[in-house]
């Protein structure tokens, strides 16, 4: 089955269409009637689905808004499933429901799966589900992006392996280009980095701090600082705890703790608690010798030297000036050296960054420009070949005359090393994510006549023609799964008729196909023929739309053959026509 097929819609207050559902075949759906406007409304109701422009006027007279809801059935992993979810819809079975409303006051609103999304998104996945081929509302083909995709698609392997690896490099080279704008650009910030950077640097360098070295410095200037205090102090403390040999009547503490010490020797045998204190206050007799000692030490080591403790300051100064500038300690000073080497070796090597940058970014135009001339030769060769096969089929559509072309081109520039395009077959141009090509379809509905672009080389009936004999040459290769014909058989009949119905049916075993048409022999061949019903109560006139099967279906078609619903030779007709259809495919 067909993914993206429009299984039906509801038509509500909408001109003509009081209430209406419209039910669609997955192959080839004919809409008819005798009320144009009718036929019309379902055209016009299918835009509305599809994101186009309201209009208030088409307001049912009476009503407070018109309403149109679609049910498609979508794959789960095609573009428009995945842009619908995006958006918060949630499919329904995988089927993707639509409504637009249009209020008597001209505002619109539009839902997708549940949830209300901008009319714009409706468009966007218009673009994936369905292509509208009308006599005023002409989409799909006539684009020339989209021109590109299907004559990419018709070529086939030719085109899409040179494809995959030119978009490739085409990306790479948006990449080096960004990287390379970004050097050259800031080349004087740059500059100014490293400058201010080597002399940090070299400022470090020449103080040589030490980690920790700060910490240090602080302590001994404290000490130098206070160093007759100091002196006198451990000069006191060492007489208090050994005595002063000047004065011989003083008593010092070790002589003290060393007599409990003699007198409790004496007496410890004869009690263990005791003996346990004279082995303490032995300890402590031999603490107090040992820090009296450290104190002589300490008093004859000291350093009082104004001279050093000058040198201390001003070293202290000197850290002081590289901390205010790069760190709060000497050790965060350390660490900006580090990682400003670190850096200043990243942008001293930004000028071999650049050479590798501009060699990559040359090798990769050269490669491009190769890539770009092989995927003009595939486009060229499955143009030719597909221009020949819309041709003949324009033939059998009553258009014998006719002849299609592709204009295949390039916009060249002045300089492809500026940057502004790649060499291609000895000349610089213009070139994009697909390549250097602008494709466009040309039409020449004449012998005399020059070709020129589809939209403008034909009048509405041819176009819808043209679009036909394309769509049908481009079946299965164009990612479309559901197009709309209206009056695409316009100004012909007979035979003509008879391989318009032929070709529409063909293009339906691979999409859907939907036609609003007033010629039998096209409605014939499809697989639901619908018919747009008048009715009118004297004061409202109304339209609904209605399946036609079995002996409804011959009437109907006799009465586009006669205009006569019972007529023996219309009807004849008819049965031979719906025989044909059958059986001729």
């Amino acid at each position: 089955m067909v993914m993206g097929v429009l299984e039906e819609m509801r038509i509500r207050a909408l001109g003509v269409i009081d209430d209406a559902v419209v039910e669609l075949s997955p192959g080839f759906t004919a809409v008819t009637g005798e009320t144009g406007a009718g036929k019309t409304m379902v055209v016009t109701s299918l835009g509305l689905l599809l994101g186009g422009r309201a209009d208030a006027a088409l307001v049912r007279i009476g009503a407070k808004a018109a309403v149109v809801e679609g049910r498609i059935t979508v794959d789960e992993r095609s573009l428009a499933a995945v842009r619908a979810e995006e958006a918060g819809a949630e499919l329904d079975d995988g089927a993707l429901l639509i409504s637009r409303t249009l209020s008597a006051e001209g505002r619109s609103r539009a839902h997708v799966g549940g949830r209300a999304v901008p009319v714009g998104l409706l468009g966007e996945l218009a673009d994936d589900l369905v292509a509208v081929h009308g006599q005023t509302d002409q989409q799909g083909l006539l684009r020339p992006a989209r021109q590109r995709q299907a004559l990419d698609r018709y070529a086939g392997d030719a085109v899409t392996g040179p494809l995959e690896k030119y978009a490739a490099a085409y990306r790479r080279l948006r990449a080096v280009g960004a990287e390379l704008d970004e050097l050259t650009t800031r080349a004087r910030e740059r500059a100014q980095e490293a400058d201010l950077l080597r002399f940090g640097l070299e400022e470090i360098a020449a103080a040589e701090p030490r980690p920790e070295e700060d910490t240090e410095l602080a302590a001994e200037a404290e000490r130098l600082g206070h160093a007759e205090a100091l002196a006198s102090a451990a000069t006191a403390a060492h007489a208090a705890l050994a005595g002063n040999p000047e004065d011989l009547e003083g008593v010092d503490a070790a002589t003290l703790v060393a007599g409990a010490h003699r007198a409790l020797e004496a007496v410890r045998s004869h009690d263990p608690a005791l003996a346990a204190l004279a082995d303490r206050i032995g300890e402590v007799g031999i603490l107090l010798s040992d820090a009296a000692g450290e104190l002589a030490g300490y008093a004859d080591d000291l350093d009082a030297d104004p001279r050093r403790l000058a040198a201390v300051e001003e070293r202290r100064a000197t850290l002081t000036h590289l901390t205010r500038k790069y760190g709060e300690t000497v050790a965060d000073v350390l660490a900006w050296a580090e990682a400003g080497a670190a850096r200043l070796a990243e942008l001293d090597g930004d000028d071999d960054r650049i050479g590798e940058l501009a060699a990559e970014r040359d090798a990769l135009r050269t490669e491009l420009g190769e890539l770009a001339q092989t995927l003009t030769d595939a486009r060229t060769e499955a143009a030719r070949r597909f221009a020949d096969a819309v041709t003949a089929e324009l033939a059998e559509l009553a258009m014998p005359h006719a002849r299609v072309t592709f204009a295949i081109r390039q916009t060249e520039v002045a300089d492809a090393v500026a940057g502004a395009g790649i060499e291609v077959g000895g000349r610089a141009v213009v070139y994009g994510p697909h390549g250097a090509d602008e494709v466009e379809l040309l039409l020449a509905p004449h012998p005399g006549a020059p070709p020129r672009p589809i939209a403008k080389g034909a009048s509405g009936g041819e176009l819808s023609r043209v679009m036909l004999a394309v769509e049908v040459v481009f079946a299965g290769s164009d990612p479309v799964p559901t197009y709309l014909f209206d009056e695409v058989d316009a100004g012909v009949g007979g035979k003509a008729a008879v391989e318009i119905g032929r070709r529409l049916a063909k293009l339906a075993k691979s999409a859907q196909v939907v036609v609003v048409t007033h010629l039998p022999q096209v409605a014939a061949f499809a697989d639901r023929h619908l018919v747009v019903e008048k009715t009118s109560d004297g004061a409202v006139t109304r339209s609904g739309v209605k399946a036609m099967e079995g002996e409804d279906r011959v009437r109907e078609l006799s009465r586009m053959l006669a205009g006569q619903e019972d007529s023996e030779l219309a009807r004849a007709h008819a049965e031979e026509l719906l025989r044909a259809a059958r059986t001729g495919l």
